[in-house]
């Protein structure tokens, strides 16, 4: 059995040809059934997403099953076919399981670390699962797929370090109040980063999220995204300020819409509770002088910046770490797909053991009679356990063999053991 894993993604292919290649969300079931009727695919497994597309096959033949596989998945997708062939990426075995590995550990993503991934890549195996297109190596694959990703979570710092400007909002503002539960927040504009980190915000446990903005209609639909919090006009500001904690800013305007008179007055309001601004906005909402009052503490895109560059750094370094990991799993799932090969013949010599042991059994008991239940027991126990030890050192030294790296010599030695124990050709 082979592993064949082919496909695109954001590095090898702009996003028209992964769109082209990509099906329809109800159309990847019968995508995978169709993969089965390819000669020498037995299993299938297809991602689908907007940075990657990628069928994985469990194949008899990987020369045969490459070449069919490629012309299946590029013909009639509206695009020069040749071309499409050209931008395919292909894995084979030992690197198609690596492949797999490092994608559902957010090593190959845009972002190094985003947890999305993992989450669409269960999703493409309950699929292909629900379309029984899976079976014995893609489901062990699958849940040794998911095995890596956890221990790279848990014991890397990967996913750990704010790489979004929004995220890394929220993370300054958590070591400004300690905890965020309870706070109230303003949104002032409705800039789309902005919006992203009151979303954040919320998810933090603030208790609401106010919403100013040029329109009133505006501040009103933004605030019912948010949860339905209050809803005001930018001349409200004087008014509102002095009872948020947390304000973020990204409206676009060229003069500062938070004076030093308007933050001066919040300040007085607060009676000494800190004040926290994430200016977000190019020119500055917040005016700089701000930043002096005690009890106010601005981050401006730069500052912001600065901390999603200093995270990308330790995201990287933690990829090394990962990348160890996934090294590891590796070579603890080629060792399980190479000894698939010799499981028939194992299996074989179980039974053929297991029919002797009872044949004998039965003739044993015959000639015995009288014996009590438990007499008999005994003696199924000790049939059981001689036979267990008999075979032990035989199967261990075929499971042995199955490691060997050049296939003629692990066919001969399979073939060879076949005929000591007259187990029949395979």
């Amino acid at each position: 059995m082979n592993l064949l894993l082919v496909g695109v993604n954001h590095k090898t292919a702009p996003v028209k040809v992964r769109e082209c290649l990509a099906p329809e969300p109800e159309k990847v079931p019968d995508m995978v059934t169709d993969a089965l009727m390819l000669p020498g695919v037995n299993e299938a497994l297809l991602v689908s997403t907007c940075n990657r597309v990628e069928m994985l096959v469990a194949c008899d033949c990987l020369q045969d099953t490459e070449d069919n596989l490629c012309a299946w998945l590029t013909n009639g997708k509206g695009l020069d076919s040749r071309k499409l062939v050209k931008s395919l990426y292909l894995h084979k075995d030992q690197e198609a399981v690596r492949h797999l590995f490092r994608v559902a550990s957010s090593l190959d993503s845009m972002v190094i670390g985003e947890p999305q991934i993992l989450g669409q890549i269960k999703d493409a195996y309950r699929i292909a699962s629900e379309a029984g297109t899976t079976r014995t190596v893609l489901n062990r694959l699958m849940h040794k797929t998911f095995h890596v990703a956890k221990r790279v979570r848990t014991e890397t710092l990967i996913g750990g370090a704010a790489v979004s400007v929004s995220y890394a909002a929220v993370e300054l503002a958590k070591k400004i109040f300690d905890e965020l539960t309870g706070l109230n927040a303003l949104l002032i504009g409705a800039g789309e980063m902005a919006e992203l980190a009151a979303e954040h915000l919320l998810a933090q446990g603030v208790a609401s999220v106010t919403v100013a903005n040029r329109t009133l209609e505006r501040a009103m639909e933004l605030a019912r995204n948010l949860g339905g919090g209050k809803a005001y006009r930018l001349d409200d500001l004087p008014l509102i300020l002095g009872e948020v904690d947390i304000v973020i800013t990204s409206t676009g305007s060229p003069v500062p819409v938070i004076t030093p008179e308007l933050a001066k007055k919040a300040v007085r309001q607060r009676k000494g509770n800190p004040l926290f601004f994430i200016d977000i906005a190019v020119p500055r909402d917040v005016d700089p002088k701000v930043g002096g009052f005690d009890g106010c503490f601005i981050f401006d895109i730069d500052d912001l910046s600065q901390v999603v560059q200093g995270n990308l750094r330790i995201r990287l370094k933690e990829a090394q770490k990962a990348e160890y990991i996934v090294d590891q799993e590796v070579v603890k799932f080629n060792h399980w797909l190479s000894s698939l090969d010799v499981v028939p013949t194992i299996t074989d010599l179980t039974a053929k053991a297991e029919d002797i042991r009872q044949t004998e059994l039965a003739r044993t008991l015959k000639d015995l009679k009288g014996l009590s239940p438990e007499d008999s027991e005994a003696l199924e126990r000790l049939t059981r356990s001689l036979v267990k030890k008999l075979i032990h050192d035989p199967i261990l030294f075929l499971k042995e063999q199955a490691h060997e790296k050049k296939p003629e010599t692990k066919k001969e030695h399979t073939a060879l053991f076949r005929r000591i124990f007259y187990l029949g050709e395979k």
